[in-house]
């Protein structure tokens, strides 16, 4: 048992109660290889943010009260855990299919709080695949668990199928790399007021169809900037570097999901990006799984510079949206008693 599956233990004695889970967002830098020429699939690419964040209370109940937004969520926990129900409120909450990780963060919230709430020890990562999370990516799932920067195994190649699987048939792939990069380091986050991103089954279908067809030489080229430029820069404190690196495999995965986007990025995004991407306060730029969240690599002496430059960046694009510099997550979610 690692240490963040012991922290998120159900308290001693197995005592039932009403709880408070608080959990971040993540972003994602895109996957190690999509391609079917070789022999492992996915691997994904990203990092837990300190906020924005979800929180949420949860307490036990002989049915199910929650909002829409995590009902979902709230049922399935329920019926994998064997409860009698859960009364849930939300307090904050993440911003749907924007590039943020909402999806994840939420429904392990939701199974954390039910199964404390019921003196049940919650194993979230085990729950992940009946709660619909973590069929490709485990990035979601780690920084749930651990917060950092995670690039994660993905799965054999030879499991693909065209046909997606049933929910609940997957394990979560395992972290191969996690680490917590440098307390000063930031993540400067636009987000332009435009459509969302692909979720659900358009999502699936998109991301089946760049697998078929997908050039393995980029997983090559994607598989030499991790190794010798992602992972060195963040156990070396290079922040430089870092931005590089990730901005690399930003562009690298939009080359895949060209044809599916209608560019690198998407149009209405790629403006924001490459204004980022040539701002003095930035060392990096990209898009956030399938945006319209755009991520700039920044530092903490930085901030004010790199929130104004993620306001031109929108005025440049001519559109309105919300500008953040946000903190990495040094650490998961957390559980408390609420009295």
């Amino acid at each position: 048992m690692t240490d963040d599956e012991d922290r998120l233990r159900a308290p001693p004695g197995g005592g039932r109660g009403r709880v408070r889970v608080r959990t971040g967002a993540r972003v994602h830098f895109g996957f190690g290889n999509l391609s079917l020429a070789h022999r492992r699939l996915y691997g994904g690419v990203g990092a837990g943010l300190a906020e924005p964040g979800v929180s949420l209370t949860v307490e036990p109940a002989d049915d199910i009260a929650a909002p829409d937004a995590v009902r979902d969520a709230v049922e399935r926990s329920v019926d994998r855990l064997g409860v009698t129900g859960a009364r849930v409120e939300v307090e904050q909450r993440l911003p749907e299919h924007v590039g943020l990780g909402s999806g994840t963060q939420h429904a392990l919230a939701v199974h954390v709080g039910v199964a404390t709430a019921h003196g049940l020890d919650p194993h979230p990562r085990e729950a992940a695949p009946a709660l619909g999370r973590g069929g490709r990516s485990g990035v979601g799932v780690a920084v749930f668990e651990d917060g950092g920067v995670v690039v994660d195994a993905g799965h054999p190649a030879s499991r693909f199928t065209a046909d997606p699987p049933p929910s609940g048939s997957w394990s979560v792939p395992r972290p191969v790399a996690h680490h917590r990069p440098p307390t000063a380091w930031r993540l400067l986050l636009v987000t332009p007021d435009v459509e969302p991103g692909r979720a659900g089954s358009e999502e699936d279908s998109a991301v089946r169809s760049v697998v078929e067809d997908a050039d393995p030489g980029i997983a090559d080229r994607i598989a030499g900037v991790i190794a010798r430029g992602l992972l060195p820069a963040v156990v070396e404190g290079d922040l430089a570097a870092f931005g590089r690196a990730v901005e690399t495999v930003s562009r690298l995965n939009g080359a895949w999901f060209a044809d599916q986007q209608g560019g690198v990025y998407r149009p209405a995004v790629a403006p924001v990006v490459e204004s980022l991407s040539s701002a003095t306060p930035v060392e990096g730029a990209g898009q956030s799984s399938w945006g319209p969240t755009v991520f700039g690599v920044t530092a903490a002496d930085r901030a004010d510079r790199a929130r104004e430059a993620g306001r031109r960046a929108l005025d440049r694009a001519g559109v309105g949206g919300t500008v953040r510099v946000v903190p990495f997550a040094s650490e998961g979610a957390r559980v408390e008693a609420v009295d």
